[in-house]
């Protein structure tokens, strides 16, 4: 495995090419935007220390997706958040830097495997064999996330519930 020691400015360039996205993933976890940017640093202190060799940018993004992901899923699982009450998200995501309407609040909502596929799908546009790639899972995996998403989604949309 190659090991890549980055400058600053190597490490600049890549955080502008991505800090929108690794955002746009981390505040799907988090759902406020304090969490989100310790999160987004979190990720990007991960590319700092791994020393990580890209063969391109898709694999540079993918692993950042994947790393803000799992950080988040991390933060999530600690015991301090496991007392959080997780019914003031939703007024705290409301000072979100981009705005939540209703099919994104619904997915917001969803499960995080179906969430990952649904954003990776829709958001960032990665084809079912990519996404399965990045989240190492089989295609058909990755494809029932997706219709089971859709399903919760229409529902929700339609005005039959939460997901």
């Amino acid at each position: 495995m190659d090991l890549v020691l980055r400058t600053g400015e190597e490490l600049e360039e890549i955080y502008r090419r991505h800090a929108d996205t690794v955002y746009r993933v981390c505040f799907s976890f988090m759902k406020n935007p304090a969490d989100t940017e310790d999160m987004v640093q979190e990720t990007f202190l991960r590319l700092l220390s791994s020393g990580k060799a890209f063969s391109s940018r898709e694999h540079e993004k993918a692993w950042l997706i994947v790393t803000a992901a799992n950080a988040c899923k991390d933060a999530l699982k600690r015991w301090w958040r496991r007392s959080e009450d997780l019914s003031s998200c939703r007024c705290v995501a409301e000072d979100a830097p981009f705005a939540i309407d209703g099919v994104l609040g619904a997915i917001l909502a969803l499960p995080p495997d179906y969430k990952e596929a649904v954003y990776l799908y829709y958001y960032e546009g990665y084809t079912t064999p990519e996404i399965a790639k990045i989240l190492h899972r089989p295609q058909s995996t990755v494809r029932s996330r997706l219709a089971r998403a859709r399903k919760l989604l229409e529902k929700t949309c339609k005005g039959g519930g939460t997901p």
